[in-house]
């Protein structure tokens, strides 16, 4: 029967959605080695390379790896990627750093969606409000808070930025 569409049993794809970080990236390499994608291939293998690492140290210590530590993981993979398009983009290696964005797209499709400035704007406010802070000198107060609330979600440079604007403007 060419061209019969099979009804996937509705089962399956719950157990997509709910499997956890490192399922998802095992079954999308193996999906990657049938269809012959040679960038996402090596790209999940080293993820999931990198997550394996971070688990033994996790072991190591006693404790087990949480689904923050499997996406902070990422996110440092992924800062990786983009220190290193810019400096192949100053080095003149347009090549290596188009290999790079791939590789971060790839990776951008197993993290969550980062905050907007605004949302960030927000969830400041909400912290400024309830600690009474106002003062730069209530820097290092405020920014752990933030940072704990949206976590994995913001890029810590955009979130201090802020913080150091709404401590400024107080």
């Amino acid at each position: 029967m060419a061209g019969a569409q099979h009804a996937v049993p509705a089962f399956f794809l719950l157990g997509i959605l709910s499997m956890g970080l490192k399922d998802r990236i095992q079954t999308d390499l193996k999906g990657a080695m049938k269809s012959g994608d040679k960038t996402r291939l090596e790209t999940l293998r080293t993820l999931k390379a990198v997550l394996m690492e971070k688990e033994i140290e996790k072991r190591g210590s006693g404790k087990e790896m949480s689904e923050d530590d499997e996406i902070a993981t990422l996110r440092a993979a992924e800062k990786k990627r983009r220190e290193s398009i810019e400096q192949f983009r100053l080095g003149n290696r347009p090549d290596l750093a188009n290999q790079e964005e791939k590789e971060l797209a790839i990776i951008g499709e197993y993290l969550p969606r980062l905050m907007t400035p605004e949302e960030i704007q927000e969830v400041v406010a909400g912290i400024l409000s309830e600690t009474g802070g106002g003062t730069t000198a209530d820097f290092g107060r405020v920014m752990p808070l933030v940072m704990k609330q949206v976590r994995g979600r913001a890029d810590g440079k955009v979130v201090q930025e802020i913080v150091r604007k709404a401590l400024g403007a107080a």
